[in-house]
């Protein structure tokens, strides 16, 4: 003989339809947050392009004010000149290395909403859990 199924009452379904419309809303919610971080990561990307192109812009105002530097060590007397394009390219380049490594750390530690992200995934795991 089968047995008989508890009767779970006008409550409990009113319940299970709440959770239901909750985790649509979040559902729903989650959808829009995407939408939103991939928006922001595109223009991440195109604020890169646009800070790439001042890097470039730099780099060439850098290469002029080299030439004018040359021009600079070109006049100072010759027993010194060797001297002053020594202590001036081992200091250029130290701050250039450390610049870099300064931009790469940065970098690397960038990340876009990851901890908003993070919750709703757990919002939306805990409702599909006391749905089911």
């Amino acid at each position: 003989m089968a047995t008989p199924r508890l009767q779970q009452g006008p409550g409990k379904s009113v319940l299970g339809i709440g959770q239901r419309i909750i985790t649509i809303i979040v559902d729903m919610v989650e959808t829009r947050v995407k939408l939103a971080v991939v928006e922001l990561e595109e223009e991440k990307a195109n604020l890169f392009q646009l800070l790439l192109m001042l890097g470039l812009t730099m780099l060439f105002a850098a290469f002029g004010l080299m030439s004018l530097m040359v021009l600079i060590i070109w006049a100072i007397d010759p027993q010194y000149r060797l001297n002053a394009m020594i202590a001036t390219t081992v200091v250029l380049l130290l701050l250039a290395l450390i610049g870099g490594i300064w931009t790469l750390v940065r970098a690397r530690r960038s990340t876009l909403l990851r901890h908003t992200r993070r919750e709703l995934a757990n919002d939306k795991q805990l409702l599909e859990d006391d749905d089911r």
